[in-house]
């Protein structure tokens, strides 16, 4: 069976139910704060040493946002599921039917949660782990170069296993995105790359050509950064980069709109027992053995 977060209890960050559904969280919000990155629907726990970069559409509106970090770039997206569940599992044999169609290598390994989809393309890889929960699916996508498979796969699942999702109350259609919400920081820094793009190109904040170069806007002022917990999520967000580009190879985006089909397919394969302590827990506690 598919692997589903729990509804039934209240939950704290770290305590291995993860990822998490808001509505049942009992974490402090000021504790979210700066250990999450806060996206509207779904909020990511920031990973120490890494980057927050987003990536823009080509109207220039913000279309996706990553945590970057030294062995890959990480991924997290909501999306909106049928009440009786079981969209990954769905989910799982078309992507990886695209995958083998687009020439990537393809497999099917099996992760903490259940099946993940692993796609292998010259110079890279993409790692595609999803979980059910109540009304909403989350899927994290990690890629990167060859040779950091094991270490990005295990960053990947530290980082959903403290994911959290905000679902909301209003009503989506099965397999739709869940709205993406910047927090004010990110949001100041998207307006600045946004001004900066549009002086580069010889454009008015409002898209148009000024009458003289006087009458352009000037460039909003660096967002003011409160005090912060040094490296937490508010200040990886008011340092982050902004860009324009394409989705990867190997990365399509596949849960369009539609209703999903509330039978089951075959069975999922067995999903381990949790180990004690959270992913993000025990990694971290790792690299301080090695220090």
């Amino acid at each position: 069976m598919t692997a589903m977060a729990t509804t039934d209890s209240r939950h704290r960050i770290g305590d291995t139910a993860g990822p998490y559904d808001l509505d049942q969280l009992d974490t402090p919000a000021d504790e979210l704060a700066n250990s999450h990155l806060d996206l509207g629907s779904v909020l990511v726990p920031v990973v120490e040493g890494g980057q927050v970069t987003v990536e823009m559409s080509a109207a220039h509106e913000p279309e996706a946002v990553y945590l970057v970090t030294p062995v890959g770039r990480i991924g997290v997206h909501a999306f909106a599921a049928p009440r009786s569940g079981g969209l990954w599992r769905e989910v799982v044999r078309e992507l990886a039917e695209s995958l083998r169609a687009e020439g990537a290598q393809t497999s099917i390994e099996d992760g903490h949660w259940g099946r993940e989809v692993l796609a292998k393309v010259p110079g890279g890889e993409h790692r595609f782990i999803g979980v059910d929960g109540p009304r909403w699916m989350v899927r994290c996508v990690a890629s990167g170069p060859d040779g950091d498979s094991a270490q990005l796969a295990q960053l990947a699942r530290a980082v959903l296993a403290e994911t959290v999702v905000r679902r909301g109350k209003e009503p989506f259609p099965p397999r739709e995105v869940l709205p993406l919400v910047l927090p004010p920081v990110l949001a100041d820094q998207v307006a600045t790359a946004q001004q900066q793009m549009a002086t580069e190109n010889g454009l008015g904040p409002d898209g148009t050509a000024p009458a003289s170069p006087l009458d352009a806007a000037p460039a909003p002022a660096a967002p003011t950064v409160p005090d912060v917990v040094p490296g937490g999520a508010v200040e990886q967000a008011a340092a982050a980069t902004v860009f324009t580009e394409d989705l990867p190879a190997g990365e399509p985006e596949l849960l369009e709109d539609g209703a999903a089909d509330d039978g089951a397919a075959d069975d999922e394969a067995a999903v381990p027992p949790p180990s004690e302590g959270s992913a993000m827990q025990r990694l971290r506690g790792r690299k301080r053995r090695r220090r």
